[in-house]
């Protein structure tokens, strides 16, 4: 789902795509557990919505830093990792839009509407998700081969949009203490500026 795919993927569900899986997995159940314990303070239902945005959000950030550190430690094998990683990060990014749209909002459309048009945060996190909609359902290998090499990769270059406008839909989300959304901000100017780097090597 990240970036361009690298060499052909082995069939099936190799012990580490498992694991990777498992750890993905983790954030959701705790979560849930939480919930069920009536532990997450005193609005459950804005906490909930909230956590599950800033988990898709810190997938779709390791999803970018996977291929740096694959690369720097000429560790190929961890490209693999990126697949379930980014398609986790589209699951906890719907699972954040399904809370807010039936939870938060219990399906008034006419609200909804009217927050998209008139709060920015909401805005820039719909055009986010609506972006990140064909990166999830072309992350296959059969999508691959239809679209061919070139198409992918230049579909799969959205997410260095995506991932800036998850961001920026954090910061502005955020009202008092603003420190993780500019953390998270720092990491992905590094690694788009480590992407743009590598691009102007090459041309060099």
């Amino acid at each position: 789902m990240l970036t361009k795919p690298a060499h052909k993927p082995k069939r099936g569900f190799t012990p580490d795509i498992i694991v990777v899986c498992l750890i993905c997995l983790l954030p959701l159940l705790w979560l849930v557990w939480r919930f069920l314990q009536n532990d997450l303070g005193v609005n459950p239902v804005e906490t909930l919505v909230r956590q599950l945005g800033v988990w898709g959000l810190r997938l779709l950030v390791v999803g970018l830093l996977i291929t740096p550190v694959a690369r720097i430690f000429k560790q190929p094998r961890l490209i693999r990792w990126r697949r379930p990683v980014g398609l986790f990060a589209f699951a906890y990014v719907a699972l954040h839009l399904t809370s807010y749209i039936a939870v938060d909002q219990f399906f008034d459309w006419g609200r909804i509407w009217a927050d998209i048009v008139k709060r920015p945060y909401i805005t820039f996190g719909m055009i986010a998700f609506v972006l990140l909609i064909p990166l999830a359902l072309t992350s296959f290998n059969a999508a691959i081969k239809r679209l061919g090499g070139v198409a992918w990769r230049n579909l799969h270059k959205l997410v260095y949009v995506i991932v800036p406008l998850g961001v920026l839909h954090y910061f502005l989300l955020v009202k008092a203490d603003k420190t993780m959304p500019l953390v998270y901000g720092g990491i992905v100017l590094v690694l788009l500026g480590w992407r743009l780097w590598r691009w102007i090597r090459r041309k060099v």
